[in-house]
């Protein structure tokens, strides 16, 4: 029986991290965790263990230390790198960027300098739509669409992040590089056993939806009922995390199907749609709870309506969504009722 091939995955602690780590596990992979928790909880290690059935391989360590990560690592032969350790809060990074410069810039310079030291090769990056900014021409982006100046620190990390790629490239050495840029991640895994889990008060629409739904909120604002839409709120592309999950399975496994370097940047959504509303009445919907919402002022950098053409990503990497809104919503409510009922 051959070796299962090692794969380091920076923030794999996180949301989307540890989705990931389920679906790199049953797709045969040995995923290595490496995250401090400032931005997760330690007991998500026994979460994953209880999901997968198998201990997880993981090290309490900043990627900003480089020393303490090349230390730390030293003597695993890894096969590639899913990296998304980093800062993603859009209104805190306007008011702290410094803070965001110092940890997603280093943290992605210091990975990338220890994947040439160990000749590690496959490289998952995960960036956003925020590099489209608002697009120009209709709603639908595709990858050919223009990078603007991000309204965020948090974007300009994202954009730097796919320039230092890029540059990396451009210098011939032997990097097969997939930059992600995904659009609105909601839900969590079925089992309930992991998910969104926002430090605070949450600062995305659906985690505010379930724990309003649940009594942890009093009540959830919607920014604006004036947008050029058909209700008026503003459209995004949601995307169930387990299917964000699966993508960078299968950028993975592009990645080492290929014989030389390469980089490649890839929207990952549903190419649909989603206003405001919609998610609220699919929540009353599924979950049987009226809200309390109110329409609030709009909110400054909100873009009026973004989504995915995601055919690059069906026909590069066989990867197209399989859950609907209404699923996201299932699942995240599930994963709300379970961890309120457990503290």
């Amino acid at each position: 029986m051959s070796q299962k091939k090692n794969i380091l995955v920076t923030g794999g602690a996180g949301y989307i991290g540890s989705h990931t780590v389920v679906a790199l596990i049953e797709n045969g992979f040995h995923p290595v965790i490496v995250d401090d928790f400032r931005n997760s909880e330690r007991d998500v290690i026994d979460r994953l263990t209880k999901i997968t059935g198998e201990e997880i391989s993981y090290y309490s360590i900043d990627i900003c230390d480089k020393e303490l990560l090349r230390t730390s690592l030293a003597g695993i032969q890894f096969d590639g790198v899913i990296h998304f350790a980093a800062y993603k809060a859009v209104g805190e990074s306007v008011n702290l960027p410094l803070k965001y410069y110092q940890n997603n810039i280093i943290g992605i310079v210091n990975i990338l300098e220890w994947c040439q030291e160990n000749k590690v090769d496959n490289f998952v990056f995960s960036s956003s739509c925020t590099v489209y900014g608002q697009p120009k021409n209709g709603f639908v982006v595709d990858e050919s669409v223009e990078i603007v100046k991000s309204n965020s620190p948090y974007g300009t990390t994202k954009i730097m992040g796919e320039q230092i790629l890029q540059d990396v490239h451009q210098s011939n050495v032997d990097l097969k590089t997939m930059c992600l840029r995904y659009f609105n991640p909601v839900g969590a895994h079925p089992s309930g056993l992991i998910g969104e889990l926002p430090i605070g008060k949450p600062t995305n629409l659906l985690p505010f939806v379930t724990q309003t739904g649940i009594g942890i909120q009093d009540e959830l604002v919607i920014f604006g009922n004036d947008y050029p839409t058909e209700d008026g709120t503003c459209l995004r592309d949601f995307i169930h995390v387990s299917d964000l999950a699966n993508a960078h399975v299968s950028a993975l496994n592009y990645l080492m199907a290929q014989d030389k370097s390469l980089i490649e940047f890839v929207n990952i959504g549903t190419g649909k749609g989603s206003s405001m509303m919609e998610v609220i009445e699919t929540f009353e919907r599924v979950s049987g709870v009226k809200l309390n919402w109110r329409f609030g002022e709009r909110r400054k950098g909100d873009v009026v309506a973004i989504f995915a053409n995601a055919e690059k990503a069906l026909q590069l990497l066989n990867w197209k969504a399989q859950f609907t809104l209404e699923d996201a919503i299932r699942d995240a409510w599930n994963w709300e009722q379970k961890r309120s009922h457990a503290l």
